[in-house]
């Protein structure tokens, strides 16, 4: 799948999304929205995907929401407003509940919507010199799209500091904080430090690709499935997916493989 806006490939069981407005730092307009929604059905319905990478062409991954689009939105009224938010909104959601892992590969800046797009996926790689911030505040606005899930992700202390001040932070203090999963360099002898730090996020990715989808899509679901739970019921829930895993193939090999060793 190709199209103006984002660029679409598999390799080894990795669905390779790229945000393909370089010229504009993949700033997000409906039409990129949808291309990502299509996208990530497509991810959906095909057995050769495992995992989903999404990443920025050009200088940055993206800068955020593109604000002229924004504004013509804004002056149609407060219902074309939510109907696009609620859009972004879907996006996010079918992001969570896919049942495959969504990993950002993050160089250059993830600002404000850039940045919220980076949050909504399971797992985040970023590359040593990459920025984030949701600085929406600056200019009255709010990142209110992805609060939800930067909430959860760090807590309401931090993610309030995030929203309020928004300022920016770098890739290791974003990784200090638990925003980022882990920071990438990539093989220095590779020329250009951004195709490097690329091609180290795709190897991440195609070795989460050879685990076993049915022990991806499980703790996908039993992870976001804690929300708003009690600690009962979130054992409960844990002995369902436990019942639940022991039953795949994927398992029942992997205990005869073990078994077969010792």
């Amino acid at each position: 799948m190709s199209d103006e806006a984002l660029d679409a490939e598999v390799v080894d069981g990795v669905a390779i999304l790229t945000l393909d407005r370089p010229e504009k730092r993949n700033a997000l307009n409906g039409h990129l929205v949808e291309a990502l929604h299509e996208a990530l059905a497509d991810a959906a319905m095909e057995d050769e995907v495992r995992v989903v990478l999404i990443r920025g062409a050009g200088r940055d991954f993206c800068s955020g929401a593109d604000l002229a689009e924004l504004e013509a939105i804004a002056d149609m009224g407060i219902e074309d407003s939510l109907d696009d938010a609620q859009r972004m909104g879907d996006l996010f959601v079918g992001m969570r509940t896919l049942q495959k892992p969504v990993i950002a590969a993050v160089h250059g800046k993830a600002l404000a919507g850039g940045a919220g797009l980076a949050t909504a996926c399971d797992l985040i790689l970023a590359h040593d010199e990459a920025v984030f911030g949701y600085p929406e505040v600056h200019l009255g606005f709010v990142p209110a799209m992805v609060m939800a899930i930067l909430r959860r992700k760090l807590g309401e202390g931090r993610a309030f500091e995030l929203a309020a001040v928004g300022h920016r932070l770098d890739a290791v203090e974003a990784e200090r904080i638990g925003l980022v999963n882990r920071v990438l360099t990539g093989d220095a002898a590779a020329g250009d430090p951004v195709v490097a730090f690329h091609a180290a996020a795709l190897d991440f990715a195609r070795d989460l690709a050879t685990r076993p989808a049915s022990a991806l899509a499980l703790t996908k679901r039993l992870l976001y499935g804690l929300d708003g739970t009690d600690f009962a019921e979130g054992i409960a829930r844990g002995a369902e997916v436990n019942a639940i895993a022991r039953s795949t193939e994927a398992c029942r090999e992997g205990v005869r493989r073990f078994l077969d060793k010792s």
